[in-house]
């Protein structure tokens, strides 16, 4: 995922969800070598082949671009890198790719429009790191999914094996939860769980896991999440200049490659708990949220959970708590400095 060149907090105007910051490629960087469209760049679905081989261009940069959520409705946000403020975007289709070695490798291939709905630029989302130097066939275009692959990269998920702690105490492992268990939750205490989720994942790219190692923030063993899982920290001490005590905080953001890590390859099994609302629970004796649904995340919910919800919990309240954003941390040195603001 891109990180941002100067410190923001995530801004939110009218019914628009926070601006989440995607890291693509433009469209130009990755063109067919081989193939019935040799020479052209990535594209919409409706001018890709089958079978033609894809490189990425040497020394090519990903660039971030911002994604706003308004209604049903995409656009670039403000400070993104790459498009045009406000311009609408359209999740045109999943691509797969095949290396020599047999592996796949997905892609979103997201679509710029003009104010006339033509296309005004293309830009590449993989979801794997990619190598300049592999070759990469397409063997497979969906477009019935780019929403909801977008949606799991955005999904917050511990990993089988997390400790979760239930209103009694018991410290349980999260995939032995049920729905309607008793979870101890940090503002609301006891709140019953409406919805529990679980896939298994390549674990690679935008989806390879983070492990937050035992004591790092006093929790009481590895905690193992998904990138963009985010953390609870409360500050009595105003270190990362927040303006708020209350803090939120991605875990990729805190990967220093030493005490915090992203392990990428394997597979991973993810589960998310889901509320009546948005809760900060306990997960190996640490605070960290729960599953949070806005407009996005929605995509990802089976249909028949809907209607199991509140209207509350499907309303996209966000937590008082300020959420800290790419580029207002140095990974470097993140985790000491919130240790440190948690200790006053």
């Amino acid at each position: 995922m891109a990180t941002t060149t100067t410190p923001q907090h995530e801004q939110t105007t009218g019914n628009a969800q926070p601006v989440q910051n995607l890291s693509v490629y433009p469209a130009q960087a990755f063109r067919v070598t081989d193939g019935a469209n040799q020479g052209d760049a990535i594209g919409p679905s409706d001018e890709l082949e089958l079978a033609d081989t894809y490189m990425l261009a040497a020394n090519a940069h990903r660039l971030r671009l911002a994604l706003q959520i308004t209604d049903e409705t995409l656009s670039i946000g403000q400070g993104s890198e790459v498009g045009r403020d406000g311009a609408r975007l359209h999740l045109d289709c999943a691509a797969t790719f095949m290396t020599l070695d047999g592996s796949t490798l997905e892609a979103l291939i997201i679509v710029e429009t003009d104010d006339s709905d033509n296309i005004a630029a293309c830009y590449m989302l993989p979801f794997a790191p990619l190598d300049e130097k592999q070759t990469y066939s397409l063997v497979n275009i969906d477009r019935q999914s780019p929403r909801t692959r977008l949606a799991e990269i955005a999904c917050v998920a511990f990993t089988r094996g997390t400790h979760i702690t239930m209103a009694n105490g018991k410290q349980v492992l999260i995939e032995d939860l049920n729905v309607g268990d008793r979870v101890l939750t940090r503002d609301h205490g006891a709140r019953e769980i409406r919805w529990i989720g679980q896939q298994t994942m390549r674990a690679t790219g935008a989806f390879a896991p983070i492990t937050i190692k035992e004591g790092v923030l006093n929790n009481a063993a590895d905690l193992v999440v998904s990138p963009n899982h985010r953390i609870f920290i409360y500050q009595r001490n105003d270190r990362i200049k927040a303006g708020r005590a209350e803090v939120l905080v991605k875990a990729r953001l805190l990967v220093n490659g030493v005490d915090v890590v992203q392990s990428d390859g394997g597979f991973v099994d993810y589960f998310q708990v889901l509320f009546d609302q948005h809760e900060i629970i306990y997960a190996e004796g640490i605070a960290a949220e729960s599953m949070f649904v806005d407009k996005q995340a929605k995509t990802y919910l089976p249909s028949e959970v809907h209607a199991h919800l509140s209207g509350h919990a499907m309303s996209g309240e966000r937590p008082r708590a300020i959420d800290i954003t790419d580029g207002m941390l140095d990974s470097a040195n993140a985790v000491e400095l919130l240790r440190a603001a948690s200790r006053g």
